[in-house]
């Protein structure tokens, strides 16, 4: 009997979809970038100024900081630096707001769904990975 060999890599089988939660269906993780773009542009409007000023203030093209406003693109920390001195913040605010975001929005020991009783989870560190 002959054997017939291949040099093909063994497909791994599918991930499996996740389960529904206790809260209901397993909810996706918000992107960084989507945050990031929804704080500055957050600080955009609250200073009432337009995407055309804040662009060239900062010397990014206008479509550019669109697409990262609109959670497009994801922006180096030079362009973010940029975008964020001239709505006259700094880097580490527009970071400190988009992580507070963050933790808002996927925070599962407080808010009004957290356990009864249950202190809510102290979080001071910052983390950002790529």
């Amino acid at each position: 009997m002959t054997r017939h060999v291949t040099n093909e890599t063994p497909v791994a089988p599918p991930r499996p979809l996740p389960r529904p939660g206790p809260r209901g269906p397993a909810a996706r993780e918000p992107l960084w970038r989507d945050l990031v773009g929804e704080v500055l542009r957050g600080e955009r409007l609250a200073q009432e100024r337009t995407i055309k000023d804040v662009a060239e203030a900062a010397r990014i093209s206008l479509p550019y900081l669109s697409e990262i406003e609109r959670g497009r693109k994801e922006a180096s920390s030079e362009v973010l630096a940029a975008a964020a001195a001239a709505l006259g913040l700094s880097l580490g605010d527009l970071l400190a707001r988009t992580h507070g975001r963050l933790l808002r929005l996927t925070s599962r020991h407080t808010g009004p769904l957290a356990a009864p009783g249950r202190a809510a989870a102290r979080r001071d560190g910052f983390c950002l990975a790529a």
